[in-house]
């Protein structure tokens, strides 16, 4: 069980590297003039979703070994509210692709504000995630 939660961790921080990183290319996508340094960024952003998106569903897959094959959590309200986090961050994750797209098309509606704001999502998921996972009020 201990290596399933290793990695399980592992997998977790490499995926939030990304979550956190990823939007802050966005930023400076909305606020670059520069051709140059748009499609360098947006090939940064690429390559950076497609290395995240793996690590993420590992991160996931793990997690649910832990839950489903050794009872972590089982039935504990901690861990449902945890599991409904890990949902909002796919959502997130998956929202980043489709702003990503948008990036790649040269259709982006929205300032580099929105894309700060946009940033700190993740951060506040993470810190009510561990919260629950090291407090276990419910």
């Amino acid at each position: 069980m201990l290596w399933v939660k290793t990695l399980h961790l592992l997998f977790v921080i490499a995926w939030f590297a990304g979550l956190f990183y990823l939007p802050r290319i966005y930023v400076n996508l909305a606020q670059t003039n520069d051709a140059g340094a748009y499609d360098c960024l947006a090939g940064m952003a690429r390559r950076l979703y497609r290395f995240m998106t793996p690590l993420g569903i590992l991160a996931v897959v793990f997690g649910l070994w832990l839950y489903l094959g050794y009872g972590i959590g089982l039935g504990s309200g901690w861990m449902h509210a945890k599991l409904l986090l890990v949902i909002a961050l796919a959502a997130y994750h998956l929202i980043c692709r489709r702003m990503l797209v948008s990036f790649e098309r040269h259709a982006n509606k929205r300032g580099h504000r929105y894309y700060r704001w946009f940033n700190e999502v993740p951060v506040i998921l993470l810190l009510i995630v561990l919260v629950l996972v090291v407090v276990k009020p419910f």
